[in-house]
């Protein structure tokens, strides 16, 4: 593989215009992601301290290793829509690690209208699982959540990548042997009841977490009897009548240790077969692809710019240099680990989408 060689004048006028062009774009995107994150009413806040129970984001924090990162998937996924409060659909998800080990996490927020289901928040379910299984990574689910929105059911249910597909992705990822725990850690009514059901092994927190189907206001209602949450499908009931659940946890911090344990005991992941190499760091600062790529999306630029500043040691070994130019690809390695990148250089022509299909 040969060095990139550059040709980027970091001294000329449109390099530092469309550098603070870009970094004004991603000073905007990290408000966004900030409001994301705690935009949460003073109610919400409140009623979760009444409830003994800790935000999703400090579950989170006591679940995952210290000082490792957490990889967040759709963090703004539902902005702009609902009520444009509905802040990541609802759930909070992504690729972190516990006890060493890379696992894909999904938490609802109970603090975003009781943790429940919206449309956007079963895609961005199916999007999760769907990583776990093409990575074969143990999934693990901390349920809060009242069940569907029902207002917007009618839009969660019938479509193949809707309501249902959660569970069918479940069946399958039983199926390959993929690990799953369930924490739960709040209401798992109606169609969330079923996610503990479908799990391996589940934590079940005293007092706080329930399992059913229906509540004690469709009890009450069906039969006229009054019961309460906990009676009904809380940890005493699940751990030693139903068994449903397998571990009892006092509160959410035991929960969390307990999940934590089970992850422990897992058996060692699959080496990869990858030929991972030692990483190094590329030739030319990453953070210099904001003066590239240029302010308007009529300008065109050269992509092998932005891969020099990606890529290892900014090596890069390219395919077909010299046919179908307006798309560059080839080999190269990133973090270590080998890589093919496709990159636009300007219009597609047939050339270029048959040298894409030959990559």
């Amino acid at each position: 593989m040969e060095i990139i060689e550059t040709k980027i004048d970091t001294s000329s006028q449109e390099y530092r215009e469309n550098y603070q062009a870009m970094d004004d774009m991603v000073a905007d995107l990290r408000k966004e992601l900030e409001i994301a994150q705690n935009d949460r009413s003073e109610k919400a806040r409140t009623r979760l301290a009444q409830q003994n129970k800790l935000s999703v984001r400090k579950r989170l924090e006591l679940l995952f290793d210290k000082n490792t990162p957490f990889m967040e998937i759709a963090p703004l996924a539902a902005r702009g829509m609902y009520d444009k409060k509905v802040h990541g659909a609802g759930v909070v998800a992504g690729i972190g690690v516990v006890e060493g080990r890379e696992v894909i996490v999904h938490a609802n927020d109970s603090m975003i209208k009781g943790g429940t289901i919206y449309p956007m928040g079963v895609k961005k379910g199916i999007r999760i699982q769907t990583i776990s299984m093409e990575n074969r990574l143990p999934i693990i689910y901390l349920v809060d959540s009242g069940g569907a929105y029902l207002p917007l059911q009618s839009e969660i249910f019938p479509d193949v990548d809707d309501g249902g597909r959660i569970f069918y992705n479940q069946a399958l990822i039983s199926k390959m042997g993929i690990p799953q725990i369930c924490g739960v850690m709040g209401l798992c009514t109606a169609g969330a009841a079923y996610i503990p059901a479908m799990s391996d092994e589940v934590v079940h927190v005293k007092g706080t977490g329930a399992i059913f189907l229906g509540g004690p206001p469709l009890v009450l209602a069906a039969t006229g009897e009054e019961v309460t949450a906990d009676e009904l499908g809380g940890a005493n009931v699940h751990c030693r009548e139903s068994g449903v659940s397998d571990y009892f946890a006092e509160d959410d911090a035991h929960c969390l240790d307990i999940i934590r344990q089970i992850v422990k005991n897992l058996p060692p992941p699959h080496k990869s077969d990858i030929g991972i190499r030692e990483p190094k760091p590329p030739v030319y600062d990453p953070k210099e692809i904001y003066g590239i790529i240029p302010r308007s999306l009529n300008i065109t630029y050269d992509v092998r710019e932005v891969i020099a500043r990606m890529v290892d040691g900014s090596e890069f070994l390219e395919f077909k240099e010299n046919y179908g130019p307006t798309l560059v690809c080839g080999w190269a390695f990133i973090h270590g680990y080998p890589v093919g990148i496709l990159g636009n250089n300007g219009v597609l022509f047939s050339e270029s989408s048959l040298k894409a299909t030959q990559f």
